[in-house]
Order: C-alpha cells, then structure tokens, then sequence
C-alpha cells in the first residue's frame, strides 16, 4: 500500500470534491493514472489527543490494507475523520470504509 504523505498531495484529492461520508469518515477519491492505490489519512486535533489521533489512524490502515484487493487500482483515496472517530473499533472502521468505497462504487465487481 503506497500512502500519500505531502500536503499538496492531499490538496489535490480534496480539489476533486468527490467524495462521501458517514458518521465516523469522509472519503475523498481521485484517479492516479497508476496502477495501485494510494491512502491518507488526515485526523484533526479537534477528534482527541495525540493518541486517540494516531490509533484512529493505524484503525483505517489497517482495515484497508486488509480489504485492498476488493478495491479498483489507479485511486488515490483521504480519510478524514469525524468527532465520532474517536470511539470507533476496528469493526466499525471497517464498516464505514466498505460503506464509503460501495458509495463512491470503487469496489471490483465479484463473480465476473
């Protein structure tokens, strides 16, 4: 899994106002013209302290990289997190992604 980690680089999946959310994250996609994906995760200070932060993080890194392979190559895909975040476990963190990637219809069609 690549991950976007400049500014500019979140700046410009954020320009393409595509993008859908739930009640624990907004996800924001634009293609890469690649063939692999690239992830970010952006948490702000006003979800909770410094480790609060960083779990929720390492909580949807880790529920994509389990689930890479359902999603389309060529994306490069932000997190953000809300409020809400902050309580969430890795089960809901997994639910809200494949919630989000089946709005934004980016996951591979199984069976064809």
């Amino acid at each position: 899994m690549e991950r976007l980690r400049k500014n500019a680089q979140f700046s410009d999946v954020y320009r393409t106002h595509s993008s859908f959310a739930d009640k624990r994250l907004v996800m924001y996609i634009r293609n890469n013209g690649e063939s692999f994906n690239r992830v970010g995760v952006s948490v702000s200070k006003k979800v909770g302290n410094s480790v609060v932060r960083h779990r929720i993080k390492r909580l949807v890194k880790e529920a994509f990289r389990n689930s890479e392979e359902l999603f389309n190559s060529g994306l490069d895909i932000v997190f953000v997190a809300k409020k809400s975040a902050a309580e969430m476990s890795y089960k809901e963190a997994e639910e809200s992604l494949m919630g989000l990637a089946a709005s934004h219809r980016i996951l591979k069609r199984s069976g064809n």
